[in-house]
């Protein structure tokens, strides 16, 4: 399997970030890590050579995010105002950072986003925040209110980064447009403490008529690597 280590000073997060890219061709998947997860984490637990054949016949290419959660949403030294907008400053690196050196390497027209719980939650928000940059997500057992970690804080940044608020009121246009020509799967399981986040994301996903795809597994203990593995393979 191709593999690539990058390393670069950023200046939107003011620290070095890092990144693994797996593969050579086919359609970039952006990769979040779990809550304050690094970079080699999917390495690490097997999800990248859960799906090596797909990767070596070219099909997907995975670009492996470090996070800085432990900045934003984790960082109780801060005040949560500066929590959040560690958060934007990290979208910002994905967007201008990130995304530019992929379109480098790869110039194919689609991008997907992908996370696992708390990647879950970092993967479709920036999908829905941005349906002219991502074409696709794959979230597994994600969850999508993340107002919890803030203490009562709210303001537009907490709006427009909380997918189950900003959907729930969304009317322009411009997004529906370019929702109708992506794809959305939510993957969850009966037993997993995020069903109902999923639940929740998926009928309000419905109500404003955006196409999506909710999975529900039937399989123990089903917020863990094996079983995102196992989604990976059947809808990556």
């Amino acid at each position: 399997m191709h593999r690539e280590y990058h390393r670069w000073w950023s200046p939107r997060l003011g620290r070095d970030m890092e990144l693994l890219v797996f593969g050579h061709a086919g359609v970039p998947v952006i990769v979040f890590p779990t809550s304050q997860g690094r970079f080699y984490e999917f390495e690490d637990r097997g999800l990248a050579g859960a799906i090596d054949y797909k990767i070596d016949r070219g099909e997907v290419q995975l670009y492996c995010l470090d996070s800085v959660d432990a900045e934003s949403w984790y960082n109780r030294n801060v005040p949560p105002r500066w929590r959040i907008a560690r958060h934007v400053q990290y979208e910002d690196y994905v967007l201008h950072e990130v995304l530019p050196l992929v379109r480098v390497k790869n110039q194919n027209p689609y991008c997907i986003s992908l996370g696992c719980s708390f990647g879950g939650f970092h993967a479709m928000n920036i999908a829905l925040r941005h349906p002219d940059r991502f074409t696709g997500c794959l979230s597994m057992s994600g969850a999508f209110d993340m107002t919890r970690f803030l203490h009562g804080h709210y303001d537009d940044d907490v709006y427009f980064h909380t997918p189950t608020h900003f959907i729930a009121n969304l009317s322009d246009p411009w997004y529906y447009e370019r929702y109708r020509r992506n794809t959305y799967i939510l993957g969850t399981g009966w037993d997993d403490h995020c069903l109902g986040a999923n639940q929740h994301l998926a009928k309000l996903m419905g109500e404003r008529g955006i196409p999506h795809r909710l999975w529900i597994w039937e399989t123990y203990n089903s917020h863990d690597w094996p079983t995102w593995g196992a989604m990976m393979r059947e809808y990556l």
